[in-house]
């Protein structure tokens, strides 16, 4: 069971509220969110570091909900952004944009002056081209943007191929040996400060020998940079870290990881920003859906549910498995395998295959575990449905962070 979410009397809880509570009054399907969950989740990332100096800055890409942004900004934590729309939920959510770092192969020059206008700590550049366009537009306003280099350091991350970022055939990033040439070419451009070495290595990463090769790979390109005159403040060793969708599944220690980077960086007088997104929010979400019919066809056995590839696209896209289990739990009815599918006209719609399952029957509730990263971010209108609700909880608490989506908010900028 992950964290925040429990069964008392049958009935499945996040915190102190019922989730069949809330599917009453908000309606399926709905992602909920513990907001103890998350604060907990980023305050291990803070404690562990101590006084070492860093900067943790939450990535946005794996929930973007306003609420939940405003909610870690509250606790002090800062942002990696990879686009301006990004920037804007920041901004509107309260967010510092100086404890904002802007990541991304594909900045527009929109997106760039608009970071500027802004004042964010610093852009993670990938290319020269960048590198040049952050120094032109910069130039224009009278300002010196602070970028850090963003470097491919060729490490496998032994992940799912779409999400691993490392190695050399990937668009992220500057090949390492290229590096130090690029930073000498970059001394040259006159509103840039390049204050930082850049590096993110892939995520959902249950093993962390990959990281720690890359942080060694990085810290003795940044000792031959300094040896080149160039005043490194900042190492930024992106985020990764996974957390456990299967069971059985062991997530890395954070404390344990942060206390090898604090040692790592004793000395070099860096400070240290690491971009967490999945490991602070993934395990504090469900995705609530309801059955609405049981079918047999042939051999197969399938349950079909109201939410789809629309709503959680992860299973279809990444063939990524999420525990489901019932929101109200009745051991004596047994168990069934079945598929679990959605109602959308695609034969890839599916939250689950040939998974062993509560037996249960139309009308029962379904809670779809470790949905809080990577899932509404990704949702969609295919097959003109609404996106689902957001609900936010708080102890006993509960609220509506962002409306289901209506049939006119599907057509809504038409002619």
């Amino acid at each position: 069971m992950q964290p925040a979410y429990e069964y008392r009397d049958g009935s499945l809880f996040c915190e102190k509220v019922a989730l069949s509570e809330i599917a009453s009054k908000v309606g399926t399907p709905c992602y909920v969110y513990s907001a103890a969950s998350i604060l907990e989740k980023f305050r291990t990332y803070r404690e562990a570091f101590g006084d070492t100096p860093h900067r943790i800055c939450y990535a946005v890409k794996a929930n973007f909900n306003l609420s939940v942004l405003a909610l870690l900004a509250r606790a002090g934590a800062g942002f990696d952004i990879v686009s301006g729309g990004e920037l804007y939920r920041v901004l509107r959510a309260g967010g510092d944009p100086a404890s904002v770092v802007f990541s991304g192969v594909g900045k527009t020059a929109e997106e760039i002056d608009y970071a500027l206008e802004a004042g964010i700590h610093s852009f993670n550049c990938e290319s020269e081209a960048e590198l040049a366009l952050v120094d032109a537009l910069a130039a224009r306003r009278g300002q010196t943007a602070r970028v850090a280099v963003r470097v491919n350091p060729d490490v496998d991350p032994a992940t799912h191929p779409y999400i691993a970022t490392g190695l050399k055939e990937h668009k992220f990033g500057i090949d390492m040996s290229e590096a130090e040439g690029v930073y000498e070419r970059a001394a040259a451009l006159a509103h840039i400060r390049l204050e930082g070495l850049s590096c993110h290595i892939g995520s959902q990463l249950l093993d962390t020998d990959p990281l720690v090769e890359a942080v060694d790979r990085m810290l003795e390109l940044a000792l031959r940079l300094r040896a080149r005159g160039v005043a490194l403040a900042h190492i930024d060793f992106g985020g990764g870290l996974g957390i456990p969708y299967r069971p059985g599944e062991r997530a890395p220690d954070v404390r344990a990881f942060i206390a090898l980077l604090r040692e790592k960086v004793t000395g070099t007088g860096l400070e240290v920003i690491i971009e967490p997104g999945r490991s602070i929010v993934g395990e504090a979400g469900v995705l609530l859906t309801r059955v609405l019919y049981r079918k047999r066809t042939g051999r197969k056995e399938f349950v079909i549910v109201d939410a789809s590839m629309s709503d959680l696209i992860r299973p279809a896209l990444y063939q990524s498995h999420h525990e489901i289990i019932p929101v109200r739990r009745l051991p004596s009815l047994g168990t069934v395998v079945a598929d679990v599918v959605g109602p959308v006209c695609e034969t890839g719609d599916f939250l689950a295959r040939d998974r062993e399952i509560a037996n249960v029957m139309p009308g029962d509730l379904l809670a779809v575990c470790s949905a809080g990263a990577y899932g509404f971010v990704l949702a969609s209108n295919y097959n003109a449905r609404p996106r689902p609700a957001e609900v936010l909880v708080e102890g006993e608490r509960w609220r509506v962070v962002r409306d289901r989506e209506s049939y006119e908010d599907l057509i809504r900028g038409e002619v």
